[in-house]
This record gives structure tokens, C-alpha cells and sequence, in this order.
């Protein structure tokens, strides 16, 4: 069930009536309406957040590392609906090591932000076409924005070719 403050915000109780056990909570603070999505559903709520409510832009994808709290990550997914200049941002947590379906098929512009994702902080999309570093070397060790990332960072040396 949605918080009081945002059973009146028409895109998150679409979502709630239409998608039952989707979200998870939510707030909305500063004109700024937050979802919570259960992981197994994201690319539901995507879809019909696309198809039936008319968020035709996704923004953008980021991440937020919570460790040592489990689980660990936050994938954040900021939408936009161009008519009507609407907003809202999906936020779902996932464990390390636990993959989530890749939007891909929903918006394309998902494709750099997932490998930007997964390339900083490791966290996998199921069913992306190239799930490959976009930042790093592809040679890279580890991923740096990662709270447990050494601050030093690894000694890294180019090798001549």
C-alpha cells in the first residue's frame, strides 16, 4: 500500500491500483515523487510506466552503494514524461551479486547507462545485449565506486603494444 502523501499522486497510484505488490513504499518530497519497486518487477513497472502513463524518456540510471547495509545497492531509474513535463524516479535494492532485467526493451537509451552502472559499481543486467565496461579499461580490476574501492585506487600499467 502507498504512503497517504502519495495515493494522490496519479502516476504512483496507477502503478499501485494497476500493478498490485510492485511497490514497495515511497515518498514524495519537494515536488519529487519517489517509488520503491520490488527488483523482480522493475521492467514491469518500466513498461507500463512508458506504455500507460506516457514516461517516454528515461533520463537516466544511477546507483548508490549502501555498504555495509544489505542489500547493498539502490538502482535509480529517472523518468520523464516530456508532455506534460512530468517526473518520477524508481528505486528498487538489490543485493550484490544479484542481477536485474535490463530495460533495454523498453527505452535503448537504457544500453550506456546500465554498463555505466554495471562498470562502477558491478551490478549486473540480465539480458543486456553488451554488458561490457564503458569508463574503465576493460582490463580493469574491481569497480571504483564502490564504498570498499581502495581510496588509492589499484595500480594500474598500460602495457605497450
Amino acid at each position: 500500500m502507498l504512503p497517504e502523501t502519495l495515493q494522490q499522486h496519479e502516476a504512483a497510484a496507477a502503478i499501485d491500483r494497476d500493478l498490485p505488490g510492485a511497490v514497495a513504499g515511497g515518498h514524495d518530497r519537494l515536488g519529487e515523487t519517489t517509488l520503491e519497486v520490488d527488483p523482480a518487477r522493475i521492467l514491469e513497472v518500466c513498461r507500463y510506466a512508458k506504455e500507460r502513463l506516457g514516461f517516454n524518456r528515461l533520463s537516466a540510471i544511477t546507483c548508490v552503494d549502501w555498504h555495509p547495509s544489505q542489500p547493498r545497492f539502490e538502482v535509480v531509474y529517472h523518468l520523464h514524461a516530456i508532455r506534460g513535463h512530468r517526473r518520477l524516479r524508481l528505486k528498487c535494492r538489490v543485493a550484490e551479486n544479484q542481477p536485474l532485467e535490463s530495460a533495454i526493451g523498453v527505452w535503448r537509451s537504457a544500453d550506456w547507462y546500465e554498463r555505466e552502472v554495471f562498470d562502477m559499481f558491478g551490478v549486473e543486467f540480465r539480458n543486456h545485449p553488451n554488458l561490457s565496461r564503458i569508463l574503465m579499461p576493460l582490463d580493469w580490476d574491481g569497480h571504483p565506486l564502490r564504498k570498499d574501492y581502495p581510496i588509492h585506487g589499484f595500480k594500474y600499467s598500460y602495457k605497450d603494444e
